[in-house]
């Protein structure tokens, strides 16, 4: 047994009755105080740590929510009272009907409100080199597992706390990369070897809509499918120059496809943590135009959840085990209404980053607890108001539809004005605000037309070549918590037939902010600094659409009562089996099916050679396009489709001879150039690579500048960002 496996193990059976031991302190522990200068536990640490707080604290139970993309177990601790962890189940149970909303009316939702505790998320280390996130959750559960004042007591009755280590990979590398310096003085977290996570690196946290990374999907079961947190916050570094943190509310734009609370609900945890760290004296905290960071983008670990009404937290805060320096920023030394306290230039210390970010984690807590039932019943009513726009016609107003009319405005007001001049078209002339006022439902009807409506669904028919594609879209979707129904049957839409197997999403459901957003378009409003200025640069991305990305064939149905023998699909669906025909000659894939490629290097594996035909061509009544495949018959090819119909979902046509054009493919000798310390895009490739199973040899720039690489490598992949 690995040594991960068996803390795996002892992670499973951790009790959690109350121990009679005295508790062994973080500097017993660790040597050190959490945050001391010079020195950083790893993530093996980390995760002995947990579990010794766990066994001896009847407060602290441990969860393996899954492994990483290296095999460690990414865990959970999750903190509340005595009393309520005897109670989870419930209180689960309750976070995921009020999330959910469905089926549950006002009544119900008031009275699972009253009984249930909110659910609470904070997290750490998603990027291993902003250190500070998996310290300071270190040093946050020795404080809830540990202190005995009223507040914590209070907010250990009220809530059920998730800390959750985001990166456990990343952090493992980049603190023994540290610590591995006996000379303290030349510690560093910067030049590490290769990306800290195993195929994105920085990029872990432009992840949650696709659920790309076995980190991403771990964490997106417990926000979206688990436990249904009403806050979730996500610990990050660094702050803008001349201040200790970045936090909520955020500057604009907001996205208009999530729910208008998220808006205010920003406002209201931005408020109790602002209020709380001027009372508790600790300046330098910075908000809105402060930082630039907005709510536009869909994907990053805090953004998704308001897709999903869930109050998503992001603060940005300096710190390194190595003393640095607070920077003197003119500006910044004058008071504003986003920086109320400034701070003054100074020597900062990692300890004083740890005790501001649990001064920021308290002053969350204290809020949920305080406003425990509201956040509950708030989060029923968000999903219900989602479910309602699904159920009947609805508008999103869009940057692009408000300036059409805006211009259409400004046309019919130049008429007017003309009309006027003129008299009028009948000689009396009208009145332009009698014309405007007469007009305001022309144009509000020209603003919302039919065609312009909400789908209130999308299909993605089983039909299409690349259903195996649309299926890891589905996925994706559903580690997101979205709801997918399965057609049992056939069944008509906008028209159209589409076949049994097709997937339906509807958009009565109470995340349907994120369905739309995985299926439209986005439309980033114009942001400039002056009219005529320079815009300013969005946060991060500004357009996005998984289902445009992936290349999904789906219908948009507009109009309500779409029927039809469909089942509700529980939990991650399964890869449906492809077809296998068979032919004389043996079998066709379509080109524009993905996983062909798959097959092809199985094939090659097995010493089979598939082929590729360039040209369009005909084999029976049916017609092929350029780029389809030929697999020919034999006993090694049999297996190899047989088990890529089951596990990958292609289907497998029949071949009644193999066409005269069809082109052998040869297995590739592919070189990926890297270079040492990782490079992101690289990094994606990788992991392209390795899902479609092509082998490949990692290229360092000594290797180039050697040359003669052709000797080596048909084909030498370099990626952005590499020079």
């Amino acid at each position: 047994m690995s040594p991960w496996s068996a803390a795996l193990l002892m992670a499973a059976v951790l009790p959690l009755t109350a121990h009679a031991q005295q508790r062994t302190t973080p500097e017993q522990f660790f040597g050190h105080r959490i945050g001391a200068d010079y020195e950083l536990p790893n993530y093996t640490k980390l995760h002995q740590w947990f579990i010794t707080v766990a066994k001896e604290s009847d407060r602290v139970a441990l969860d393996t929510i899954g492994l990483t993309e290296e095999g460690r177990p990414q865990i959970m601790a999750i903190v509340t009272s005595p009393e309520n962890h005897r109670k989870l189940a419930r209180y689960k149970e309750i976070s995921t009907k009020l999330a959910k909303a469905d089926g549950v009316d006002s009544a119900a939702a008031a009275a699972m409100a009253k009984e249930g505790k909110v659910i609470f998320w904070i997290d750490g280390g998603l990027h291993a080199t902003e250190v500070l996130g998996a310290q300071q959750l270190m040093e946050t559960l020795w404080q809830l597992s540990s202190r005995t004042d009223d507040e914590t007591v209070r907010i250990l009755n009220d809530v059920v706390i998730l800390m959750t280590h985001a990166n456990p990979d990343g952090m493992e590398l980049v603190t023994n990369w540290y610590m591995k310096e006996s000379d303290k003085l030349k510690r560093t977290t910067a030049t590490i070897p290769r990306l800290y996570e195993k195929y994105a690196g920085h990029d872990n946290n432009r992840d949650s809509y696709m659920n790309a990374l076995a980190e991403t999907r771990n964490m997106s079961s417990q926000l979206f499918i688990e436990w249904h947190p009403q806050i979730m916050y996500n610990h990050h570094q660094t702050g803008p120059t001349g201040t200790v943190m970045a936090a909520p509310p955020y500057r604009d734009p907001a996205n208009f496809w999530f729910h208008p609370a998220m808006i205010t609900g920003l406002d209201l945890v931005g408020a109790a943590l602002n209020h709380r760290f001027v009372l508790e004296h600790k300046p330098g905290l910075t908000f809105r135009a402060g930082s630039n960071y907005s709510t536009w983008w869909n994907g990053g670990l805090r953004t998704t959840g308001y897709y999903h009404n869930q109050i998503g937290i992001l603060t940005e805060t300096i710190g390194n085990p190595t003393p640095m320096r607070i920077a003197l920023v003119p500006e910044r030394q004058v008071r504003s209404a986003g920086l109320p306290m400034p701070i003054e230039p100074q020597v900062w210390h990692f300890r004083q980053s740890i005790d501001y970010s649990v001064s920021a984690n308290y002053a969350f807590l204290d809020l949920a607890s305080r406003y425990r039932e509201t956040f509950l019943f708030n989060r029923w009513v968000m999903g219900q108001d989602q479910i309602r726009a699904g159920q009947k016609d609805t508008w999103t107003i869009s940057p692009k539809r408000v300036a059409a009319m805006a211009a259409k405005i400004q046309a019919d007001r130049g008429t007017v004005a003309a009309e006027n001049r003129a008299g009028g078209p009948r000689g009396g002339g009208v009145a332009p605000n009698v014309m405007n006022a007469v007009a305001n439902d022309r144009y509000m009807a020209e603003l919302k037309k039919p065609e312009n409506r909400d789908p209130r669904a999308y299909v993605l028919s089983a039909a299409q070549q690349d259903f195996p594609t649309a299926t890891k879209f589905v996925r994706a979707l559903q580690y997101s918590g979205i709801d997918v129904h399965k057609a049992t049957g056939a069944f008509s839409a906008n028209g159209k037939q589409f076949p049994a197997g097709s997937w339906v999403i509807k958009t009565d459901q109470a995340f349907r902010s994120h369905v739309l957003d995985m299926f439209e378009p986005q439309d980033h409003p114009n942001d400039f600094r002056y009219p005529g200025g320079p815009p300013i640069p969005p946060y991060d991305n500004a357009g996005w659409t998984l289902a445009y990305q992936m290349v999904i064939e789906f219908e948009r149905v507009l109009d309500g009562g779409l029927t039809g023998p469909f089942e509700k699909v529980n939990g991650i669906t399964p890869m449906p089996a492809g077809t296998v025909a068979k032919g004389k000659a043996g079998y066709f894939i379509h080109a524009s099916v993905n996983d062909a490629a798959t097959v092809a290097n199985r094939l090659g594996k097995a010493k089979v050679k598939a082929s590729r035909i360039p040209t369009a061509f005909k084999d029976g009544d049916r017609t092929w396009p350029a780029g389809s495949w030929f697999i020919p018959a034999g006993s090694a090819a049999d297996r190899v489709v047989a088990d890529a119909a089951k596990d990958l979902g292609v289907n497998f046509a029949a071949a009644n001879s193999k066409p005269s054009a069809a082109q052998a493919e040869q297995p590739l000798r592919i070189g990926l150039v890297d270079r040492y310390g990782g490079n992101m895009p690289t990094g994606w490739t990788r992991l392209i690579l390795e899902k479609f199973e092509y082998g490949y040899t990692t290229v360092y720039p000594q290797e180039i500048d050697a040359g003669n690489l052709k000797a080596k490598y048909d084909v030498v992949v370099l990626t952005d960002g590499m020079f």
